[in-house]
């Protein structure tokens, strides 16, 4: 019987207080069951899960391009502040907005270096390749990780092909 998916990332959560960015991804295409994911964890952590989306789309409308561009990983932070140590990001697309020019994956490590961070992310992964959209997309991501933890919907997670004490 497969491990369900909860399990994993809660295993990758206690491996990620290892790491310089305490960041789990949780990997999956639209209608995998990702926002359930979250939502499950979040609510076994007393926490509430936040839609990065509705969140940031409110603060950023007030805001001239410029200022999105500028602005937006400290309105970020804001949202995450205050959650407690383990928060939990659902509905991220806004970030890979091209008219922000940001990169949707540093700004999620650089959120998980003071509190853990599990993320839905929209895409996949596979053979260490995390890919958001389809390539020819104008928001089309592709990153090959090394310090990121990641759950994937498939049941893939890397905390199970990594020897955290030793990342070389």
């Amino acid at each position: 019987m497969a491990e369900p998916i909860e399990n994993k990332v809660t295993r990758s959560l206690k491996a990620a207080e290892e790491l310089y960015h305490s960041l789990v991804l949780i990997v999956g295409k639209g209608g995998s069951g990702k926002t359930s994911v979250v939502q499950n964890l979040a609510k076994l952590h007393h926490a509430r899960p936040i839609n990065i989306n509705l969140c940031l789309s409110k603060k950023l409308l007030e805001l001239t391009e410029k200022q999105r561009q500028l602005k937006l990983s400290e309105i970020l932070a804001q949202a995450v502040n205050g959650n407690g140590d383990n928060v939990f990001l659902d509905n991220i697309e806004i970030l890979f907005d091209v008219e922000l020019k940001q990169d949707p994956l540093r700004l999620l490590q650089g959120l998980s270096r003071n509190v853990t961070v599990v993320a839905s992310w929209n895409g996949t992964f596979e053979k260490d390749r995390l890919t958001y959209a389809e390539p020819g997309h104008r928001e089309y991501r592709r990153y090959d990780l090394t310090d990121t933890l990641v759950v994937s919907m498939s049941g893939e997670a890397t905390v199970d092909f990594k020897d955290l004490r030793c990342p070389l």
